[in-house]
């Protein structure tokens, strides 16, 4: 029963059509920025050295009189906070140690503690200047600060240039060269990036390993490097006729005739929050067409063993983003590139670095999870390092409907595509390692609780509101986000007010228990009464501190079903009834000091077969055993 009823509810996904407002909160300001830059790239010693014209727009209201630059490559160094942190946490990421074992037991040491100089990675800026004049720089781990001498006004530009420098490490974590599957370069992260500064001030936060906040900006960026290395990143390439590599305009894939040994790639991108790229001399580069006209590429090894993969995930790719268009928005770039490289799966702006050597089924959860990015962090763009949560978990939710849709059926793991979602809470929470929502993405005691934080009970954050609002209302309300706050840093109020002006329920509860504390949920059917001879008391129990709403099936033994709705009286609405095809019961609300609710069904006991709390599973009731009565 529980199936039919799961499956009911999550093939209920509507499309709706939604008005963007002009301004989604009156004031709202952001900063802009427009990088031109020109770098070269010496890919026997992976040293790189460039050039950077930096205009950056002060749309606050505040006159700035110091910037920050993010210098994220200098994190690869013995003794970085990055280095240190692997030393200090209990489960450091796998891919950044190594494990040896030393009179039977484990020990796990930092790789970075152990790279060399010319294996470690670094980011220098040289000869910074505002306007022209030189200003004053301190560099403190992967944070250049900045004291201005020309104070920059509210709405006004100054323009900064810069020559920098910078060797890519041995590869740790995302970035750097000589990947495990033998991929030359992968370039995120790489150039002096100005930090975001917002309503909250500056961001300039020391690197770490996990998440990013940038400013949107239009780039300008010409990559020199040896001639034989097939280049893929953000944005488009200008100047595609002189590269060849499946690149032309006129389908002509031969290499140009160059004099000397390096080429020059020449990338445009408009609107985007930085600007990556991964390069490889054995890069098979194709091409596929998106929907809405959206060139996808596919850069990965030429390597026997993946091909057939890789040439099957390109029609699969085109479907992914057909699905996020419908169920999410349009996606507002001209080209996305799919990049064999990094250690696992990231996203960027218009492209993601990926691991390739992987089972299809695996190759297409990447895929659709990186892809999905596009819309829930680059066109949206939260502060995931303070709401890491609304970037990994609504990716995960929407690239987990997504596979649903995408994958043959014999090669789905799970009829419900959220199970190991809830399940991997569940298990947070029976070891009581669970830790608030708003706890910043860096500083989480564990990478254990850090992961399922952000994408588990991030996703569960949506599934559990459409068991709140209905389906319908939350895939409207993730739509209406969308466009209407696309391009503006929406935070987690902005969505809590989209979903209550889609609905008009009071959800303020719901963001405040399930984001900001450990709160869990557990209802109970407590006692099973017959009052009367044709009357059966209930008695329902709130165990756990999180109030709900609760739907409950009422199975009897001729067969027939109905359903009661209780409401939460701090909700102040009621669900539209998920279950049509069942009469439903709407009950007087349950406030959250109240420990148990009674209710009458007119009915007697000896004929109900089974009472269940919340038939969809949507819900995260850490203890469901207590929440079915069975004759």
């Amino acid at each position: 029963m529980k199936k039919l009823l799961l499956s009911l509810t999550i093939c209920a996904i509507s499309l709706f059509e939604v008005q963007a407002q002009n301004n989604p909160n009156p004031g709202y300001w952001q900063q802009h920025v427009d990088y031109t830059m020109d770098v070269k790239m010496d890919v026997k010693k992976f040293k790189y050295n460039g050039t950077q014209k930096l205009t950056y727009t002060n749309n606050s209201t505040d006159t700035l009189k110091k910037v920050f630059f993010h210098l994220y490559y200098n994190a690869f160094q013995p003794n970085s906070d990055m280095d240190a942190l692997l030393k200090n946490i209990a489960d450091p990421d796998s891919r950044m140690v190594d494990t040896k074992t030393v009179r039977g037991r484990k020990i796990q040491e930092s790789r970075i503690s152990k790279l060399t100089q010319d294996e470690i990675g670094y980011l220098k800026v040289l000869n910074l200047k505002q306007d022209g004049a030189s200003v004053d720089t301190k560099e403190v781990g992967t944070i250049l600060e900045v004291t201005l001498k020309s104070p920059i006004a509210p709405k006004s530009s100054t323009v900064f240039t810069m020559n920098f420098e910078g060797q890519a490490p041995k590869m740790i974590r995302r970035a750097g060269r000589e990947s495990k599957e033998g991929v030359a370069l992968s370039m995120s992260q790489w150039f002096p990036k100005i930090a975001e500064y917002d309503f909250e001030g500056w961001h300039a936060e020391q690197y770490l390993g996990r998440e990013f906040h940038s400013v949107w900006g239009d780039f300008d960026v010409k990559i020199t490097l040896d001639k034989s290395y097939i280049v893929g990143g953000t944005g488009v390439l200008v100047n595609n006729n002189e590269i060849g590599y499946g690149y032309q305009d006129n389908g002509v894939t031969d290499i140009p005739a160059k004099k000397g040994k390096d080429l020059t790639w020449h990338f445009n991108a408009k609107n985007v929050l930085d600007f990556t790229w991964g390069a490889d001399p054995n890069f098979i580069h194709d091409t596929y067409e998106g929907p809405n006209g959206v060139k996808l590429h596919f850069l990965y090894k030429d390597n026997p063993a993946i091909k057939e993969n890789w040439t099957k995930l390109q029609p699969v790719t085109a479907e992914l983003m057909k699905f996020f268009n419908e169920n999410v928005g349009p996606y507002p770039y001209p080209q996305y590139s799919i990049i064999q490289g990094g250690d696992g799966g990231m996203e960027y702006s218009m492209c993601t670095l990926i691991t390739g050597e992987r089972s299809f089924p695996s190759l297409v959860g990447v895929t659709a999870h990186e892809l999905a990015h596009s819309w829930f962090q680059h066109a949206l763009a939260t502060n995931e390092t303070k709401h890491e949560w609304m970037d990994e978990g609504f990716t995960s939710f929407i690239s987990d409907l997504a596979m649903l849709k995408v994958m043959p059926k014999d090669q789905q793991e799970d009829a419900n595509p959220f199970g190991s979602t809830y399940k991997s809470y569940y298990n947070l929470v029976a070891k009581n390692m669970q830790e608030p929502l708003s706890t910043h993405a860096d500083h989480y005691l564990t990478n254990r609780a850090y992961s399922i934080s952000a994408y588990s009970r991030g996703s569960i954050f949506l599934t559990q509101l459409s068991y709140l609002i209905g389906w319908d209302n939350m895939m409207k309300t993730l739509q209406t986000y969308y466009q209407d706050y696309k391009f503006t840093h929406p935070t987690p109020n902005d969505f809590k007010r989209t979903a209550e002006r889609v609905t008009g329920a009071n959800l303020d509860w719901y963001m405040t228990d399930w984001t900001q504390t450990n709160n869990t949920i557990d209802y109970s059917v407590q006692f099973v009464e017959e009052v009367q001879k044709d009357q059966t008391l209930v008695t329902l129990k709130r165990i756990g501190r999180m109030g709900m709403p609760l739907d409950i099936l009422v199975e009897y033994e001729d067969g027939t079903i109905e359903t009661y709705y209780v409401p939460f009286t701090s909700m102040h609405w009621i669900k539209p009834n998920p279950y049509l095809e069942y009469e439903r019961t709407v009950l007087s609300g349950w406030g959250w000091a109240q420990p148990e609710y009674k209710f009458i069904i007119n009915k007697p006991k000896n004929t109900i077969k089974t009472i269940l709390i919340d038939p969809s599973q949507f819900m995260a009731d850490v203890n469901q055993e207590n929440g079915i009565y069975k004759k």
